[in-house]
């Protein structure tokens, strides 16, 4: 069902319900009006919350003035809510709330059939029943769950909630299932991080409602995401059955920001999908239970990217050989196909940032080769960076937690292999390279680094992958001991030009080029750095090297070039903007970076 909005087709009719809550009914109300300005359909008014209520004052002014249509909930404490009092007072307030015009109320499932016999079916046309079952330890069986469903529609129910916990990801396949097979309208949710999921993908599978929270934190339920993200990361409203479901498979997931890249990017140029951060303890059972041919795009991260080559039905060759994915994707036959594209990233960023620093061109060949390059990690990242290492001519070191694994990873490219524990007093020679694959000093733990500022000092450069924080300690204090350093977003960025094709089929350069721009390929412009789309002019003389303080870290621009980033070819096709010398006026859709 195509619903019309603001900015174009609306293709699910899934509304987004902003939870209210306050100790007041003023701070109630102000909420309300600020989740009408943020988007939402309607508003849930927990009653739950207020510090004193009156009922028939309160909610008289709480459903007048509400400028959004209200469902109104006043939560037991016995079904995960904040209410305590005498049950007969809660469900004359709902009763209330019926007669002075509420849009809808909330009725827990233990209770519904008291609440029905009290209304003896006087209930106002207008207003919708929503009977409820929350359950905050797990998620049951399908069989299970569709019995919880045929309990609540027995109670006469106009719509059924069923709010369950995950304990995994596959969780949320099961109410998937119930949803796109109810009859009746149904509210769908699994809560928790391990259930985000379900709040994005009910637009999908025909959900009546997912809640959205006014401000991010400030949820009534774990795993809510923001009204905001909901319109303005996921495309809420452009969500359908047909959308293409891709995502980013780790663990942790919550630090990525993946989706802020490949949101914007797919709906920049009209592609029908979505990409969402992906909690997953076990790959193959991920793979297994979302085997539709709708789930067809994954990028890889920590620690999944070894799990994720074993899944593998085909291999890129360079994949192969590394011995671990980066990037998935579903074939029309089902077969799941996987590349490694860090590799590409992550070597081109140093490269650059060794040419950057000695002032050489491409044409001089590979600034690494010849060079002791050390990886840190034996992973999925630290593997793409030693092949890319021996690929480019360096001479490799693996150095790893446990020497076994540094030992069979060295092997397989000619190189040494320490333990890191070793690495703190190694430097046979100045001027190393060093690439740090580990996740020590990802977010939420900054402080920590995998390696001593005193060691740094004999490294003229120092790459770390992760990229939350863009400036870990690690490349601080490399920095501060004078290296060069690379920070874990230019590989970010670099593969995405890679994933980006594989995942939407679409090119990511331009369609046309002349002979002036042939010699520019994707990954040559990866200092455009993005995370959020906007148009802008940009004048800055061509000849002079750009600050990494803005968004074009370390690139010199010597010639002519049509600028491309992700999917350049479908959105420059209407504009054909280029850089000339000495001046340029870009016009593009630039995607800044997060910090």
């Amino acid at each position: 069902m195509d619903l019309q909005t603001a900015d174009g087709v609306r293709r699910n009719s899934t509304k987004i319900c902003a939870p209210v809550m306050a100790e007041t009914v003023d701070q109630m109300l102000t909420q309300a009006r600020k989740a009408k300005e943020l988007g939402a359909d309607l508003v849930e008014i927990r009653l739950d919350f207020l510090k004193t209520f009156n009922p028939r004052q309160d909610l008289e002014i709480l459903i007048k003035q509400c400028p959004l249509p209200t469902l109104i909930t006043y939560r037991p404490i016995w079904e995960g809510g904040k209410y305590d009092g005498d049950e007969s007072k809660r469900q004359n307030a709902l009763r209330l709330a019926m007669e002075l015009g509420a849009d809808y109320i909330d009725v827990e499932l233990q209770v519904a059939h008291d609440f029905y016999n009290a209304i003896q079916g006087k209930k106002p046309a207008k207003i919708k029943i929503i009977v409820s079952s929350h359950n905050y330890q797990n998620t049951p069986s399908l069989e299970e769950i569709g019995n919880l469903v045929a309990r609540i529609l027995a109670t006469g129910a106009d719509i059924v909630k069923v709010a369950t916990t995950a304990v995994d990801i596959t969780d949320s396949a099961r109410l998937f299932q119930i949803l796109v097979h109810s009859q009746v309208p149904m509210i769908g949710i699994v809560m928790g991080e391990k259930g985000f999921i379900s709040r994005i993908l009910s637009a999908k599978f025909g959900g009546f409602l997912t809640f959205g929270s006014i401000e991010a934190g400030l949820v009534s339920a774990p795993g809510q995401p923001a009204v905001k993200e909901l319109l303005e990361l996921y495309n809420f409203r452009q969500l359908g059955p047909d959308t293409k479901v891709h995502g980013v498979i780790g663990n942790p997931i919550g630090h990525s920001k993946s989706p802020h890249l490949y949101n914007p990017a797919f709906k920049s140029v009209n592609f029908n999908g979505i990409y969402l951060p992906l909690l997953v303890d076990n790959v193959a059972n991920f793979l297994k239970t979302y085997s539709s041919h709708d789930f067809v795009g994954y990028s890889y991260t920590i620690p999944h990217k070894e799990a994720g080559f074993n899944c593998c039905d085909e291999i890129d060759p360079i994949a192969k050989e590394i011995g671990a994915i980066s990037c998935m994707i579903k074939r029309p036959d089902g077969n799941l196909m996987g590349y490694n594209v860090d590799y590409l990233g992550a070597i081109a960023a140093i490269e650059e940032g060794l040419r950057a620093s000695n002032g050489a061109s491409q044409a001089s060949g590979s600034p690494l080769t010849g060079k002791l390059f050390v990886v840190m990690g034996a992973g999925g990242a630290g593997k793409a960076l030693a092949f890319g290492g021996k690929e480019k001519g360096a001479r490799v070191i693996v150095a790893n937690r446990t020497y076994d694994k540094a030992k069979q990873l060295a092997s397989k490219v000619g190189g040494e292999a320490i333990t890191l524990a070793e690495l703190e007093n190694f430097h046979p020679e100045d001027g190393m390279i060093l690439a740090n694959t580990t996740s020590v000093g990802m977010k939420p733990k900054i402080e920590s680094t995998p390696l001593s500022k005193e060691a740094l000092k004999h490294y003229s450069l120092v790459f770390d992958a992760i990229y939350t924080p863009k400036m870990t300690r690690l490349l601080r204090e490399a920095q501060e001991s004078g290296a060069t350093i690379v920070y874990g977003t230019e590989m970010f960025i670099n593969q995405a030009f890679v994933q980006f094709e594989k995942f939407t089929g679409l090119p990511g350069t331009m369609n046309q080029q002349n002979d002036q721009t042939q010699e520019f390929s994707p990954h040559q412009v990866y200092h455009l750095k993005f995370l959020s789309f906007s148009d802008l002019s940009l004048n800055f003389p061509c000849s002079t090297k750009a600050t990494d303080s803005g968004h074009f870290g370390e690139k010199y621009i010597r010639n002519i070039c049509l600028v491309t980033l992700i999917a350049v070819g479908p959105i420059f096709q209407h504009y054909s903007y280029c850089i000339s010398i000495p001046q340029c006026s870009i016009r593009c859709c630039l995607l800044l970076l997060y910090q």
